[in-house]
């Protein structure tokens, strides 16, 4: 049996913030009527990456929304008409002060496509060298870096939640040793 599209039918524009949208959508499936309702984001970048001495850099950053500190790989999201390398390289100087020589495609994930169409392109970055970070005024980030050991174990322990950073070390570990 083949997946049916979903058509839609009308959408209403609910809120138009500075990072997203958000629609109320109703769609045509299967001749039925439903309810979406769509978060609409730019898209964004995050990058794994691992120093000369294979650490991978982690970054400690809160985040309101969950009202707690979280440990995440640098991220961040991609301007209008932006290519995602480049998106990822400005992130990596702005946030970690880092740049890379050796950049490896880690492929693209949908990271709510339950009702979001937000994709990261995701990276592995190697081969640095160290300049200045450029923070984003409403930005603080700490950064912490991990064996490969050490990093699997904080997986383990919960102290990785955040959800692009446990997909992008995954697709990443055929790279780390």
């Amino acid at each position: 049996m083949a997946i049916s599209k979903e058509i839609q039918k009308s959408s209403e524009m609910k809120f138009d913030g500075k990072l997203i949208k958000v629609t109320y959508d109703i769609a045509d499936v299967n001749g039925n009527e439903a309810w979406r309702e769509v978060v609409y984001h730019p898209g964004a970048t995050a990058i794994v990456v691992v120093t000369e001495d294979n650490k991978i850099v982690m970054e400690r950053q809160f985040r309101y929304a969950l009202q707690q500190p979280l440990l995440e790989i640098p991220a961040g999201k991609l301007d209008s008409n932006e290519e995602p390398l480049t998106c990822a390289k400005r992130e990596l100087a702005e946030e970690t002060g880092y740049r890379a020589n050796e950049w490896i495609p880690l492929g693209t994930i949908a990271t709510s496509p339950g009702f979001c169409n937000e994709v990261l392109h995701l990276y592995l970055a190697k081969d640095l060298t160290m300049g200045e970070t450029n923070w984003d005024p409403d930005e603080y980030v700490e950064l912490e870096y991990f064996t490969l050991p050490e990093l699997l174990e904080a997986i383990k322990g919960e102290q990785i939640k955040d959800s692009k950073s446990l997909a992008a070390l995954m697709l990443a570990m055929p790279y780390l040793k």
